[in-house]
């Protein structure tokens, strides 16, 4: 004879809790309960479906999002590259002009003599 799990015990309390009680399947079942198992699954089966489209929808936001940004950065990219070569032809240029600046040159002694020292600086 097979006894059960002893009397108090966690496995006994389980075995004894309402939902694990054996539930009769077949010809015991009624109609009712099939209809409503039918039911429960086509409104999971449509929650699953639901959730499945709402899963997709957001990763192809997502991807969509990711690629804005991936064209948002080359572009800052390739204006990070003109400012670069902008700043670089710019300090070029100062550094001829600053080879031949009178003011830089003979600073005291050209705004003496002229009137208005940047003029001097100034392409004609």
């Amino acid at each position: 004879m097979s006894q059960g799990p002893p009397a108090g015990s966690v496995l006994q309390r389980s075995v004894a809790a309402p939902g694990n009680q054996p539930q009769v399947v077949g010809a015991e079942a009624g109609p009712e309960d099939d209809d409503r198992k039918v039911r429960r699954r086509e409104k999971n089966r449509v929650a699953a479906q639901r959730s499945r489209k709402k899963q997709t929808q957001k990763a192809d936001k997502l991807h969509e999002e990711y690629e804005c940004l991936e064209q948002e950065n080359a572009v800052l990219r390739r204006e990070i590259s003109k400012l670069k070569e902008e700043l670089r032809h710019l300090s070029e240029a100062l550094k001829e002009h600053e080879k031949l600046c009178p003011l830089l040159l003979y600073p005291m002694n050209f705004v003496q003599v002229r009137p208005d020292p940047v003029a001097g600086c100034l392409p004609r």
